[in-house]
């Protein structure tokens, strides 16, 4: 009788280990998960005072709606003064721009009239020294017209002294000496005509020496202008380095206008998408600052479950394996899902004092891995699993 106790016993306990192991075989399960999901952090991108608060803990909002307000009057005064530069900036560029094409027209002119002045004004330097030329000629001329009548008139002067005796001693008439005389004054008045002739072209020659140096200067005064009309080139790069500046200058003012447009678009601060909005800090009146956190914003229809199994439990799990979850909060509800993916480090190396095992005395701990189960589709229509619930999810890898 004892025996057959004992062995009734032992098939109850074989029985009790294979009905486990049946159980337990192809499925790998923990209890370190949780539900996770897509928190929002809500911030201010400009300071200033708040005007209105819309929302409270735990309201549902939707894409777009209105969060918070904040005053924006200091905001549309940087708009509108940055249209007003953007106003000055473009009438400079016109002006700049305008100016181009005229310089252009006024380049080219200048050169051509220049280039013209200076062979007019060497046109001018010829014919002054031709005219110089012409007066030493004349000079010359002159000059020998006037030794030949000096010459002519001594001749004469020397006849009248030579017949002033002999009309003394009646051996010539008187008609004689009278017309030796006055021929020795009309060869004295040509002399003097031909002295005259002399002073003329001695005048002639320095009035065309005069002239002569009037128009090298001024082919001096043209050339220089032509050297100074060949710069404009230069001086249109500078009217076009101007004008590019002027447009560089519009579109610097026109950034300046939309980050002011953008910064009072930020006075308005709007949900991103839809979600309960969770750990609101910030209250009408309350003056905050660029990059101040608000308020939090939980999106319910982002859910997925972190699990964090153990490493020894990983050898068969791949991504795409069914699993089953249960939810503590529901009463041990169970949802569908699969494995999405698997971490690519164990949880304690993203921990604040990642373990360091090359130091100190070694200690085998059994490290955890992340797992990431996407939950199917319609199984919580009414949004009911939060992030941070526990959960015990099953993932069956065979």
């Amino acid at each position: 009788m004892r025996r057959a106790v004992i062995a009734g016993i032992a098939l109850v306990v074989l029985a009790g280990v294979l009905v486990f192991w049946l159980m337990t075989r192809g499925h790998e399960s923990t209890d370190d998960a949780q539900v996770d999901g897509r928190i929002t952090q809500i911030a201010a991108r400009v300071g200033g005072t708040v005007l209105k608060v819309n929302v409270d803990n735990n309201n549902a909002v939707g894409p777009g709606t209105v969060l918070v307000q904040i005053d924006p009057r200091d905001f549309e005064v940087a708009v509108e003064k940055a249209k007003a530069e953007l106003a000055d900036a473009q009438a400079n560029a016109a002006a700049a721009t305008t100016g181009v094409p005229i310089a252009k027209v006024e380049t080219a002119a200048g050169v051509n009239t220049a280039a013209g002045g200076v062979q007019q004004a060497e046109a001018a330097v010829t014919g002054a020294e031709h005219e110089i030329q012409v007066a030493q000629a004349n000079l010359v001329a002159a000059q020998s017209r006037q030794r030949e009548k000096e010459a002519t008139a001594t001749k004469a002067a020397h006849d009248v002294d030579r017949l002033k005796g002999l009309v003394q001693k009646d051996e010539i008439s008187q008609q004689q000496f009278d017309a030796a005389v006055a021929a020795a004054d009309a060869a004295r008045a040509s002399a003097d005509a031909a002295k005259s002739e002399v002073a003329a072209a001695q005048s002639g020659i320095t009035v065309a020496q005069q002239r002569a140096a009037q128009a090298r200067g001024t082919a001096a005064q043209a050339r220089a202008g032509l050297e100074t009309a060949k710069t404009a080139p230069q001086q249109l790069q500078v009217t076009q380095a101007r004008a590019a500046a002027a447009e560089a200058r519009v579109k610097q003012a026109e950034a300046t206008l939309r980050q002011a447009q953008l910064s009072l678009e930020y006075t308005t601060i709007k949900a991103p998408g839809s979600g309960i909005v969770s750990r609101k800090s910030v209250e009408p009146g309350q003056i905050v600052q660029a990059g101040q956190p608000l308020m939090a914003l939980v999106d319910l229809d982002k859910i997925w479950i972190t699990a964090n199994f153990k490493e020894t439990q990983l050898n068969s799990m791949r991504p795409g394996q069914r699993a089953r979850v249960s939810v503590d909060a529901l009463g041990g509800r169970d949802f569908n899902g699969r494995v999405d993916s698997i971490a690519g480090a164990t949880g304690a190396k993203f921990s604040m004092l990642p373990p360091e095992n090359a130091t100190g005395n070694f200690v085998k701990v059994v490290q955890r891995i992340p797992v990431r189960i996407l939950l199917d589709p319609g199984q919580d229509p009414n949004r009911e699993l939060r992030p941070g619930m526990s959960v015990t999810p099953t993932v069956y890898v065979r």
